[in-house]
């Protein structure tokens, strides 16, 4: 059986640079939950925060659903997990210098992030793309440190 996580450390897994995997429930009746990888940044005052197309699918079913689940992995062993569930704070229109440029920089480095957010605002994102927070209210850990024996 896996242990589960200290707040501590769910804050700092969560915390530390790693692709998410976002799910919403579906806005069509005839598919199932949208899930989807993406960048995100946390802290536990504001919670979760990611950038996506408002007009894409996952960005019209978060308006539907004003919820989201993400899910947190290492891929490397000792393998563990964290999920966070919970309903929307805030949507907003992005602005570069403050929400773009820093997430950009935290996946691509200084120079990659900078170059990101330039193309990303010359492709007109700024205008398509919406801020979205989840301030988490479920938390579900695992840690396997243990299991190898």
């Amino acid at each position: 059986m896996p242990d589960r996580l200290t707040v501590a450390e769910r804050e700092a897994f969560l915390s530390d640079v790693r692709i998410g995997v976002l799910s919403v429930a579906s806005d069509r009746p005839d598919r199932a939950p949208i899930s989807a990888p993406v960048w995100y940044d946390y802290s536990p005052e504001t919670g979760v925060t990611i950038i996506m197309n408002a007009k894409s699918r996952k960005g019209v079913a978060l308006e539907t659903a004003q919820r989201f689940v993400l899910v947190v992995q290492s891929e490397a062993i000792p393998y563990r997990y964290v999920t966070v569930e919970g309903p929307l704070s805030d949507v907003r229109r992005p602005d570069t210098e403050k929400d773009l440029l820093p997430l950009a920089v935290r996946y691509l480095g200084e120079e990659g992030g900078r170059s990101y957010a330039k193309a990303w605002e010359e492709a007109g994102a700024a205008d398509t793309d919406l801020v979205y927070v989840m301030k988490p209210t479920h938390w579900s850990t695992a840690d396997f440190s243990n299991d190898l024996g």
